[in-house]
């Protein structure tokens, strides 16, 4: 955390001078502008909302489960006599099962009071239990409900790895870019600086009588091409810093404006193999443990849980219900003969309705299974094409590095030439132009090799773990 502190001081407070003054360069490392992404910006947080919104989802469920306290009271006067007052609380307790407790006190009077509810002076005292015994005794909306937060709840944390995992992936691309533009910035620099030399050069040849007037020319033409390439190239550069700046936030949700005296690092492949642990990517051949194919297994484990629901209602709908009353406001004491039963029957005649949701929960559950063997090939497929990828680009890499090595050995060898008298302009142009587009082929391969081995670490899905400093 002192690192991150650091970091966003530097990129926020640190002093820069106006054009014209040396300006003091800082760098911003790959890890630790992963580190500043991870901790800070909005949609990483965002992403972590999707497991408080399944704790959220969890803390309801298992409220169907709580205790409840009812109450009712019902009271009539008219012309000052009490026709009735009826007074019933009642305290229940829902169960795994279906099955529920229930205590409750009465206290019924009037003059008008209906016989049924005719109680002892002092009320009465019950307690009961109502138990399904068709539909909703071992499998209810209840129960099913929890059981699906709570796989929801270990989705949840699936879904919002691919989610992060997702945003630091598009934070390492526009990194590259940023990188490749800098490089490119640099080797600009390079070729502009040499061209500005020769046309020095050229021109106190010429002042000396030794060189024509059209070299002059030649010379300024080639400078001119050069800054020309040059510009464009900071300008370049100036668009992906900006780009790069939107992935920047420092704590209060406040954006970070890139100086334009930092810079990127190199990322080299161990570099960013031991960033994204690449190693522990490369050596995992199970597939089965993508968090997108742990995802969408909950997700088949839900609809289980709702077909065994759909197909329970398939049965009859019988509740049974026994009170013990007690006359005396006694808890104690209900052993006796006295007691209320009750049971309710609903048997639909042609289940039409049930036999239709059980049929949709076996089509969403069956939906779901395909969407998972599907996913599964798509990811197989994706990771040995990437890999595929990625080693014929580090042979074309490998391949280039001796081209640009050759290349810089002809322009070296066409200036001494030119020195000596032996070349021209034209061809040392020629030369530095063959140079300039293979040194731009490099640097694409190498930013196209990083985004694949950043894209091979955002097909497996898994979040760096930085060391905290």
């Amino acid at each position: 955390m002192k690192n991150l502190l650091l970091i966003i001081s530097t990129l926020c407070f640190f002093p820069w001078s106006v054009q014209g003054q040396t300006k003091d360069t800082l760098y911003l490392g790959f890890e630790e502008y992963l580190q500043l992404v991870k901790a800070y910006h909005p949609i990483v947080k965002q992403a972590k909302l999707i497991d408080e919104t399944a704790k959220a989802k969890l803390r309801k469920a298992r409220g169907s489960f709580d205790p409840k306290i009812e109450g009712s009271l019902a009271k009539k006067q008219y012309k000052d006599q009490k026709y009735y007052e009826l007074l019933n609380t009642s305290f229940k307790i829902p169960t795994w099962f279906g099955v529920e407790l229930k205590a409750s006190y009465d206290k019924n009077s009037g003059v008008y009071l209906n016989p049924q509810n005719t109680l002892p002076d002092d009320g009465m005292i019950t307690a009961g239990i109502a138990i399904p015994i068709g539909q909703d005794l071992l499998i209810n909306e209840r129960t099913t409900t929890l059981k699906q937060a709570k796989l929801y709840q270990e989705q949840a944390k699936f879904d919002q790895d691919i989610a992060i995992n997702e945003i630091l992936f598009n934070a390492a691309i526009t990194y590259f870019n940023w990188l490749q533009t800098y490089t490119e910035v640099k080797i600009f620099k390079s070729f502009t600086k040499n061209a500005e030399v020769r046309l020095k050069g050229v021109v106190q040849s010429y002042n000396a009588g030794d060189k024509p007037a059209i070299d002059t020319v030649e010379a300024g033409i080639s400078h001119q091409k050069r800054l020309l390439e040059l510009e464009q190239a900071n300008l370049n550069l100036k668009k992906a810093s900006l780009k790069l700046s939107g992935f920047l936030w420092a704590e209060e949700n406040t954006p970070i404006e890139l100086k334009e005296n930092i810079y990127p690092t190199k990322v080299s492949q161990d570099q960013l193999e031991e960033v994204l642990e690449t190693n522990q990517v490369l050596q995992s051949e199970n597939i089965e443990n993508h968090p997108k194919i742990k995802s969408l297994g909950l997700k088949i484990e839900s609809l289980e849980y709702e077909r065994r629901l759909k197909l329970n209602k398939l049965l009859p709908d019988i509740d049974l219900q026994y009170n013990f009353l007690n006359g005396s406001n006694q808890w104690d004491y209900f052993i006796n003969d006295n007691y209320k039963i009750g049971v309710q029957v609903s048997v639909p005649l042609f289940l039409r309705k049930e036999r239709g949701e059980l049929e949709l929960a076996k089509l969403k559950k069956a939906n779901a299974k395909f969407d998972l063997i599907n996913t599964e090939i798509i990811l197989e497929n994706k990771i040995k094409s990437i890999l595929i990828e990625i080693n014929t680009l580090k042979k074309q890499i490998e391949q280039m590095q001796l081209l640009v090595k050759s290349h810089q050995t002809m322009v070296n060898a066409e200036n001494r030439k030119f020195e000596l008298g032996g070349s021209s302009l034209f061809l040392i142009n020629t030369r530095e132009n063959n140079l300039i587009e293979a040194n731009m082929k490099q640097i694409q391969l190498n930013n196209k090799l990083l985004k694949l081995q950043a894209e091979l670490f955002r097909v497996w899905a898994i979040i760096p773990q930085f060391t905290e400093g």
